[in-house]
């Protein structure tokens, strides 16, 4: 027997050349695409530097106590000094008191600045992913 004639295949007799209703649009199937994005993501994520992973393991943290309905994080702008102060609490959390090195304010500006970057791009994969996946249709 040929595959392609298998019974799965071939439309059921009662049908005769009309197409049922649940086949008129096509099948988007969103959740595997989405987890697609979060694997081919998880691949990137392992090329980061060794501290750098360290400070995204904070920056995920923070993101995850953000994630609720009504969030700031899903606001159309975001207040830019809360996020400024979600990154210094997680360089304050990240960082030990006892490294010393290049600080303004007691802060290493160049590594705030990281892990602003890293704080908004977490932020922007999970405002793409809800808008993509928990979609209102009411």
């Amino acid at each position: 027997m040929n595959r392609f004639e298998e019974s799965y295949f071939r439309m059921p007799e009662e049908y005769a050349g009309r197409i049922p209703f649940y086949l008129t649009y096509p099948m988007t199937n969103v959740y595997q695409t989405e987890k697609e994005y979060e694997r081919d993501m998880e691949r990137i994520k392992e090329l980061y530097p060794k501290r750098m992973k360290k400070l995204l393991a904070y920056v995920e943290e923070e993101c995850d106590k953000l994630e609720y309905e009504g969030s700031m994080m899903y606001d159309e702008y975001p207040d830019k000094v809360t996020l400024y102060r979600i990154a210094a609490n997680v360089y304050d959390k990240a960082v030990p008191i006892q490294e010393t090195g290049r600080r303004e304010n007691g802060r290493d500006r160049d590594l705030l600045d990281v892990i602003q970057v890293l704080l908004y791009d977490e932020m922007y994969r999970r405002r793409g992913r809800r808008r993509r996946c928990c979609r209102r249709w009411w």
